[in-house]
């Protein structure tokens, strides 16, 4: 038994085309400034966290979407924090292999007239 051929395709939008290929290229990464970066006074006795778990989440997710190093992935964050136009600390690299096993992870959600981003990616990332 035989295949079928193939189905030939001919591109006659090449603008379009071109700006297709174009997006799927585009990395978009939000920083909201109001975000808690560093972490709130707790109360307990002993030295406090210097950073929230919002922040270790954040750069942990940074590490495991482009499958980084600990140190590759502390210098990804700090050039989009630089990007972003924020004055924020990036936690070490022992801080967040340390924070990394008791973090709870949380997706916040905040309610809005105004509609709904939603980011689905298709790229296999």
């Amino acid at each position: 038994m035989t295949q079928p051929a193939p189905a030939q395709y001919k591109t006659t939008n090449w603008r379009d085309y071109n700006s297709a290929l174009k997006a799927r290229g585009s990395l978009l990464i939000w920083l909201d400034p109001a975000m808690q970066w560093y972490a709130p006074a707790c109360g307990k006795p002993g030295r406090q966290h210097t950073f929230s778990d919002a922040s270790i989440q954040f750069c942990l997710s940074i590490k495991v979407l482009f499958d980084l190093a600990w140190r590759q992935a502390i210098g990804l964050v700090e050039g989009l924090i630089k990007l972003a136009g924020l004055d924020w600390r990036v936690p070490n690299y022992s801080t967040l292999s340390r924070r990394q096993q008791t973090l709870t992870v949380q997706i916040p959600a905040r309610r809005s007239t105004a509609g709904l981003h939603l980011l689905i990616d298709s790229t296999g990332i």
